[in-house]
C-alpha cells in the first residue's frame, strides 16, 4: 500500500492499494483473508465502485457469491434505488440496479478502504431499501483515526488491516 498526501484534496492521505492488487501473491492473500471474515450466511457482495469491484469478483468467482455493482450516478441502465452521503472531503451518491439485490438475499459489502464510514453505510442502506440484509462489511483498510466504523452500527464490520 502506498500513501498518496494531498490527494484527492490537500490536507487528504489517499491510501492506494493499487500496489496489493498489482501483485498476484498479495492480490491472492487479500481476497483469500476477505473471505476468512465474511458471514457464511452470505450469498451475494455488494461491490463498491470501483476498487471494491475488483475485490468482489474475486470473492464472486472463487467462493460462487453473487456480485452486484454500487456504482455513481448515471452509469447503470437500470437503478433501482439511490443513496447520497458524506465523503472527508465532499459528498458522492451511489446506485444499485434494479433487481441487483431481491428481497431477503444475504448479502456482504465489500470495499477497498473504510474511512468516515458515509459510502458503506450507503451502500448498506441501497441494499435494506432492496429487501436484502446486510449480514456485514468487509474492507481490507480501516482508518481508525476518521472513525467510520461508528457510522456503521449495528453492521458487523472486519477489516485486514487498521491504521
Amino acid at each position: 500500500m502506498r500513501e498518496v498526501p494531498d490527494f484527492p484534496r490537500e490536507g487528504v492521505v489517499f491510501r492506494d492499494l493499487t500496489p496489493v492488487l498489482a501483485d498476484p501473491d498479495a492480490f491472492r492473500c487479500v481476497v483469500d483473508a476477505l473471505q476468512g471474515q465474511i458471514d457464511p450466511s452470505a450469498t451475494v457482495v455488494a461491490a463498491v465502485e470501483a476498487r471494491g469491484f475488483l475485490l468482489g469478483a474475486a470473492l464472486g468467482y472463487g467462493w460462487r457469491y453473487g456480485v452486484v455493482p454500487l456504482r455513481k450516478p448515471g452509469k447503470l441502465p437500470a437503478v433501482a434505488h439511490r443513496a447520497s452521503y458524506a465523503l472527508e472531503y465532499g459528498t458522492a451518491s451511489l446506485e444499485l440496479p434494479a433487481d441487483g439485490v431481491l428481497p431477503g438475499q444475504r448479502v456482504v459489502v465489500v470495499d477497498d478502504v473504510l474511512a468516515t464510514g458515509g459510502t458503506a453505510a450507503a451502500a448498506c442502506s441501497l441494499v435494506e431499501a432492496a429487501g436484502g440484509v446486510v449480514v456485514g462489511v468487509s474492507v481490507v483498510l480501516e482508518i481508525a483515526s476518521l472513525a467510520g466504523r461508528a457510522a456503521l452500527s449495528p453492521y458487523p464490520v472486519a477489516s485486514l488491516l487498521t491504521v
